[in-house]
């Protein structure tokens, strides 16, 4: 699908790369042919997901990567990484509802501040493209469903905050400076390499590990609390459209368009693992409050995507469930092991 999208050759900063999302993005670059300087400063991301990437593409395409190892929060960092590339995707960022709650100091400091810093290095390099992580987060309160770009409510977190000041940032570039900004709003992604420990962990790896380990996974609230849940080379074709589409800017829903309960989603991930650790999982998971600073239902309108990206997502979430749940066995074979035991 990507094929003649990446026709001609680029040279691309990922930021954010030893991430999920960014190593994704990296490893599809590198498969069609693209040259890659990768920034990350390795406190949420893994060397391991560069790893895997090496493995995957093979040492040919591998020498097209490049790595600066900084932090966003350093000027001069952003520069040296933004330095003779032709477009720039911007993933790194401090995730989670719950840890902005817990430290709104930090989330803005990595969210606001370093997306302040690489927007001014994008500019002063002469980048005519920046493509940005933005977040269905930003519909905060507003009831509507589906979501739609134009309406919106109050955040309703320190890292929703975040994101929306990233958005009128973003505005205020493409007014007063000639830089073509494109913000994504990503609706619950998912995929391989997704870590599934730490105590800000999305809920589709969080889950899976604990299974794989033996525990019964909890439900914030009742289980009819629904997601747009989004396979994650959805989300790469999304970056990768939105940066070579002509005459583009702005912000798009980046979903599957359609809603998952979490119950529902529990049962088709204990139903996909199931045939793995050869036994019955639990059937059922355990409830308790809601959590402070998430909503009870989300739903993506991508229509806007559709029209001026192109953006057609090529896996359902069932789909991407099966490809996800296929590589955590794989990769987290002693707890399968366990499991079985």
């Amino acid at each position: 699908m990507l094929a003649d999208t990446l026709r001609d050759p680029r040279t691309w900063c990922v930021t954010g790369a030893a991430g999920f999302i960014g190593s994704h993005l990296v490893e599809t670059l590198l498969e069609h042919g693209q040259r890659v300087v990768a920034l990350d400063n390795f406190s949420t991301g893994h060397r391991r997901n560069l790893d895997d990437v090496r493995r995957s593409v093979g040492p040919d395409a591998w020498e097209s990567f490049r790595l600066v190892e900084g932090d966003i929060r350093e000027l001069e960092v952003c520069k040296r990484a933004v330095s003779g590339v032709d477009a720039v995707l911007h993933q790194a960022a401090l995730g989670s509802v719950p840890r902005s709650i817990a430290d709104p100091l930090a989330t803005h400091q990595v969210n606001v501040d370093g997306f302040v810093n690489m927007l001014l290095a994008t500019r002063d390099a002469g980048i005519g493209r920046f493509v940005y992580a933005s977040s269905s987060s930003v519909y905060g309160d507003h009831p509507g469903l589906p979501k739609v770009e134009g309406k919106i409510g109050t955040p309703l977190s320190p890292y929703a905050v975040s994101k929306r000041t990233n958005e009128l940032y973003a505005r205020t570039f493409e007014d007063h400076y000639d830089l073509t900004c494109v913000g994504l709003r990503y609706f619950n992604v998912f995929g391989p390499r997704q870590d599934p420990n730490g105590a800000y962990a999305a809920v589709i790896p969080k889950w899976v590990g604990q299974l794989l380990s033996g525990d019964r996974p909890h439900v914030h609230g009742d289980g009819e609390t629904s997601r747009d849940f989004c396979y994650v080379r959805n989300v790469v074709q999304a970056n990768i459209k939105a940066a070579v589409t002509p005459e583009v800017c702005g912000v798009f829903n980046v979903a599957y368009q359609a809603r998952t309960t979490l119950l529902d989603l529990y049962r088709y991930i204990v139903s996909g693992l199931e045939a793995y650790v050869g036994g019955e999982l639990p059937s059922e998971p355990t409830f308790g409050p809601f959590r402070e600073g998430d909503v009870q239902h989300s739903l993506a309108d991508t229509s806007r995507a559709q029209a001026i990206l192109d953006y057609s997502p090529s896996h359902s979430v069932r789909e991407g469930l099966e490809e996800t749940l296929a590589w955590y066995a794989s990769a987290h074979k002693g707890a399968v092991e366990d499991a079985i035991a």
